[in-house]
C-alpha cells in the first residue's frame, strides 16, 4: 500500500479516513525525527565523519595547546562552581531582604527568586587559567538599579573572600567589579518585568526584553549571544576546542583585540560557529583548518551569520543596511544570532582587515602541512616577527607621572587608537597602518621625565608614487588630530592630569633597537603567550559600550568607541590594500639592514599603485612634475542588503555582476571587483579638515610629535636619510574651561574647545621624506 497516495486511500476506504491520516502523521513525525538537523543559514558543505587519523591530530592539538595554560584543571574549574554558587545564594538572599524591605506579601517573598547568569567566554566553556568570569545578577521588576548598586554594593562590602570592590555606574554597561575567593568577577544587573525569577528562567525568550529599559537590554545581550550560539552550534564539546584553538592562534599571531580593530572574543567564537555549521560531523583538527579555508576565501563584506535575522517587533535597533545607511559600509560584519542583531565588528578598519585576510591565508597554508604530516602544530602557533616585516614604524607612547595616573591614561590612549588608525589610512600616501596589539613599558633610560611609560607600535606601508624620485610626506596633521581626540576626552570626564603626555615617534626598523631589546625584535619560535587585552602595566581595558544604535553583543569583548557613521558614495576613496609582496620598492638610498643578526621576513614598505584616471594631488617636493592619481568613485559598490530577512549585496551603481555563484554564507555574489569606499575613523563626520599651513600657529593639547630619529640622536637626520623636519616649537597654553561636563563616554564634535588644563604643550612636526634607489619590476 505504500505506493498509493493519501487521497487515493481516502477514497478507496472513506471510513478509515480517521485512522488513514493519524498513520500518516506518525510517520512524518518519524521521518523528522530521523533526519539530521540543519544548522546555519546554507546547508552544509560536508557531512563526512572523521577518521582515525583525524582523531589523533586532534590529540595532537591538544597537546600543542597545553603549555600555553588555555586548559584548566578538575580542581579549579570546582573552584569556580563554589564561587558563582556562593554568588547565586548570596544574590537570592539580598533580593528577600529587598523585598521584605518594601512591604511585600509574604507569599511573595518567599517565591521572589533572583539569579546568577554567567557569559563571556567562561559561559562559552573556553576561558583560560586565572581568567575572570562575566556574570549576570537578574532580578525581578521592584528590584531597582539603584538597589543594586547601593545595598547590594553595601552586602558585598562585609562578605568574607571579597576583596578590590569597586563600582562604574556610569558606564555604558554599569558593573560591579570585585574579587571573590580568588576569582575576578565582573557583575551587571537586569531587572525583568516579572514578579518572580526561577531558577529554570530562559533568556533566550525575545519577549523577556519588552518594557526593558536599554541598560538592562545591553547587560542581558551578552547572555543571549554566548547562549544563542551555543545552541546553533551541532557539537558543543567540538565547538569548544576548536575556540580554544582559534582564539589561541589569535592573540599569539597579534590579531585578538576588538578595541584595536581586530576581533574580540565573541566574534571569533561565532566564525568558529560557523565553520562548525558547515562541517557539522567534522573533528576539531579538521575543523580549525576548514576555519582557514573558509575565511580565506570568503567574501567580505558579505555578512557573517549563524542564523537568518528575525523581527521581535520589539523597535530596537538592529544590524539593517537596507535601513541604517552605517551599516553599509562596514567592512567586515559579523552578525550577533540573538535579537537585537548587531555587528559585533564595527571596529574593523581596512588595514586590520587586510592583516587578518593575510593571516588567514598564512593559517591556512600551515595547516595544509599539518594535516600533510609535513609539519606539527606549533608552527601554527608561532608569533608573527612584526618588527622586521616593515620598514617604517610609529612608536605611539604614553607616559604619567604617577602609577594610578598611568592605569588610567594607558586605558584611554589604548581605546583611541584605531582613531590614529584611521587617521593614517586617509593618508594618501599611506597603504596600510598595521598596530602591533601588545603594548611595550618603556626604556627607562630613554625616558627619565616620566616613571611610567607604555609603548605601541604601527608598521606602516607607504604608496608608491609613480615617476617620482622623492616624495615629501607629512604626518603632523594626522597624529595631531589623534591627539587632540584624546585630549579632549581625558578633559571631558575629568581624568588630564599634570604629566600625562602622548609622543608620536616616526622610526625606521633600523632604529628600534633604541626602543626595545634585542629579544623582542628577535624572530623566536618559543616565548609565552603575551596576554594582549592587558597593557603593560598590567590594566585590563574591558569595556562595553553602546554608541548611537550599536549594541554591544557582549562584554566578552574589548570595545569602544565606534566610527561607523556613513560616507557619502560620491567621496573619493582609496583602492583597497593589495595584500604585501615580495617586490617591494626600497625608499632609501640606503638599504635598511635588520637590527639583529637573524634571518627576517622580507619587509614591506611602499606598494605600487596602478595609474588611475581622476583628480591629481600635487607631489610635495618631488624631484619632477608629477602627480599622485586618486582613486575615482567606483563605478559598482557593493553594499549589503536585507530582502525578505536574506541578507545579500546590493549594486548601487552600474555594474556586471557575476550571477548565480553560490556563496559560503549563503548570499548571491553580486560584489563588483572594485573596491568599496573606506568608512571613516574620525569622529567629525564632514572629512576631513585643510592641513594646517607650516607658518599657522598651532594651538593644541600636552603633546609632542618627535623627530623621526633615534632617541640618543642630538642632530636631526638629513634628507640623505630620507627625513626632514623641524624645529620645536613652544605653544602657548590656554585656560578654556567647559560649563558643562558631558557623559564619561561621549566625544564632543571638532568645534568644541580645546583645553589644556595650563599644561606648557610643545608640538615638533613629523616629515619625511622617501627616495627611490632602484624601481619595482613591471
Amino acid at each position: 500500500m505504500g505506493k498509493y497516495r493519501l487521497t487515493e486511500l481516502v477514497d478507496v476506504f472513506p471510513a478509515h479516513r480517521d485512522v488513514l491520516v493519524k498513520n500518516a502523521c506518525k510517520r512524518s513525525a518519524v521521518l523528522e525525527t530521523q533526519r539530521p538537523k540543519h544548522y546555519g543559514i546554507t546547508s552544509p558543505i560536508s557531512l563526512a565523519a572523521p577518521k582515525e587519523i583525524d582523531h589523533i591530530y586532534t590529540q595532537k592539538l591538544i597537546e600543542a595547546m597545553k603549555p600555553f595554560g588555555v586548559f584548566e584543571d578538575e580542581e579549579e574549574l570546582n573552584h569556580r562552581l563554589v564561587v558563582l554558587g556562593k554568588l547565586n545564594n548570596l544574590v537570592k538572599e539580598w533580593i528577600s531582604e529587598l523585598s521584605e524591605s518594601k512591604n511585600l506579601p509574604p507569599s511573595v517573598v518567599v517565591n521572589v527568586g533572583g539569579k546568577i547568569f554567567t557569559f563571556g567566554s567562561y559561559r562559552l566553556g573556553v576561558h583560560t587559567k586565572g581568567a575572570d568570569i562575566d556574570a549576570l545578577c537578574v532580578a525581578p521588576r521592584h528590584v531597582e538599579r539603584s538597589d543594586f548598586f547601593q545595598s547590594f554594593f553595601e552586602k558585598l562590602k562585609h562578605q568574607d573572600g571579597i576583596r578590590n570592590l569597586r563600582a562604574v555606574e556610569d558606564a555604558y554597561v554599569p558593573v560591579v567589579k570585585f574579587e571573590f575567593d580568588g576569582i575576578e568577577i565582573d557583575l551587571v544587573f537586569a531587572r525583568l518585568a516579572i514578579q518572580t525569577v526561577s531558577d529554570n528562567l530562559d533568556l533566550r525568550d525575545d519577549s523577556r526584553l519588552r518594557s526593558l529599559d536599554i541598560r538592562c537590554i545591553r547587560s542581558l545581550n551578552g547572555c543571549r549571544v554566548t547562549d544563542e550560539i551555543l545552541h546553533l552550534v551541532p557539537n558543543k564539546e567540538t565547538f569548544r576546542l576548536t575556540l580554544r584553538a582559534v582564539k589561541l592562534w589569535a592573540k599569539r599571531r597579534g590579531i585578538y583585540s576588538n578595541m584595536l580593530g581586530f576581533l574580540g572574543g565573541v566574534s571569533w567564537a561565532m566564525l568558529v560557529a560557523r565553520t562548525c555549521q558547515l562541517y557539522p560531523n567534522a573533528a576539531a583538527s579538521t575543523l580549525v583548518h576548514k576555519f582557514f579555508l573558509v575565511f580565506s576565501k570568503w567574501e567580505w563584506p558579505n555578512p557573517v551569520l549563524l542564523k537568518q535575522p528575525e523581527d521581535s517587533n520589539l523597535n530596537l535597533p538592529v544590524w539593517d543596511p537596507r535601513v541604517n545607511p552605517s551599516d553599509r559600509y562596514h567592512l567586515m560584519p559579523i552578525i550577533t544570532p540573538a535579537y537585537p542583531q548587531q555587528n559585533s565588528t564595527y571596529n574593523v578598519s581596512t588595514s586590520t582587515r587586510t592583516v587578518m585576510v593575510e593571516e588567514f591565508k598564512q593559517g591556512l597554508a600551515v595547516t595544509d602541512e599539518i594535516l600533510q604530516g609535513k609539519s606539527d602544530w606549533s608552527k601554527l602557533l608561532e608569533p608573527p616577527n612584526f618588527f622586521q616585516k616593515y620598514r617604517h614604524y610609529i612608536v605611539l607612547t604614553a607616559s604619567a607621572s604617577t602609577e594610578e595616573n598611568h592605569l588610567e591614561w594607558v586605558g584611554l590612549v589604548e581605546s583611541k587608537i584605531r582613531v590614529l588608525v584611521g587617521n593614517l589610512e586617509r593618508n594618501e600616501f599611506i597603504t596600510l597602518a598595521h598596530v602591533n596589539p601588545q603594548s611595550f613599558p618603556g626604556n627607562t633610560e630613554q625616558y627619565k621625565e616620566s616613571d611610567y611609560v607604555s609603548m605601541w607600535f604601527l608598521g606602516i606601508i607607504f604608496r608608491r608614487v609613480e615617476n617620482a624620485e622623492s616624495v615629501n610626506i607629512d604626518l603632523t596633521y594626522d597624529i595631531q588630530s589623534f591627539t587632540d581626540t584624546v585630549y579632549r576626552q581625558a578633559n571631558n570626564i575629568n581624568m588630564l592630569k599634570e604629566g600625562m603626555k602622548i609622543e608620536a615617534t616616526h622610526v625606521k626598523k633600523k632604529q628600534l633597537h633604541h626602543y626595545l631589546p634585542a629579544e623582542i625584535l628577535q624572530k623566536k619560535k618559543k616565548q609565552s603567550l603575551p596576554d594582549i587585552n592587558r597593557s603593560a602595566s598590567g590594566l585590563q581595558s574591558k569595556r562595553s559600550s553602546l554608541e548611537g544604535n550599536c549594541l554591544d553583543s557582549s562584554r566578552d569583548t574589548d570595545n569602544g568607541t565606534p566610527f561607523n557613521s556613513p560616507v557619502a558614495l560620491n567621496k573619493l576613496s582609496k583602492p583597497e590594500s593589495p595584500p604585501p609582496t615580495a617586490e617591494m620598492e626600497r625608499d632609501d638610498l640606503e638599504p635598511d639592514r635588520p637590527s639583529q643578526p637573524t634571518t627576517p621576513e622580507k619587509p614591506l614598505d611602499v606598494l605600487p599603485s596602478s595609474p588611475v584616471q581622476g583628480l591629481s594631488i600635487p607631489v610635495i617636493g618631488s624631484k619632477t612634475d608629477s602627480t599622485v592619481q586618486a582613486m575615482p568613485l567606483p563605478s559598482g559598490c557593493t553594499i549589503p542588503t536585507v530582502l525578505g530577512r536574506n541578507v545579500i549585496p546590493r549594486i548601487i551603481a552600474p555594474h556586471n555582476p557575476a550571477q548565480g555563484q553560490q556563496h559560503l554564507n549563503g548570499a548571491t555574489n553580486l560584489m563588483s571587483k572594485n573596491p568599496i569606499p573606506k568608512r571613516p575613523h574620525s569622529p567629525s563626520l564632514d572629512g576631513s579638515p585643510k592641513r594646517l599651513k607650516d607658518n599657522e600657529a598651532i594651538i593644541g593639547l600636552d603633546s609632542v610629535f618627535k623627530e623621526s630619529c633615534a632617541p640618543e640622536d642630538g642632530k636631526r637626520k638629513s634628507m640623505d636619510e630620507g627625513l626632514v623636519g623641524s624645529e620645536p616649537m613652544p605653544i602657548p597654553t590656554i585656560d578654556t574651561s567647559r560649563l558643562q561636563r558631558l557623559p564619561s563616554k561621549e566625544l564632543p564634535d571638532s568645534s568644541s574647545p580645546v583645553p589644556t588644563n595650563n599644561i606648557r604643550v610643545i608640538k615638533n612636526s613629523i616629515r619625511l621624506t622617501l627616495n627611490r634607489c632602484c624601481r619595482i619590476l613591471p
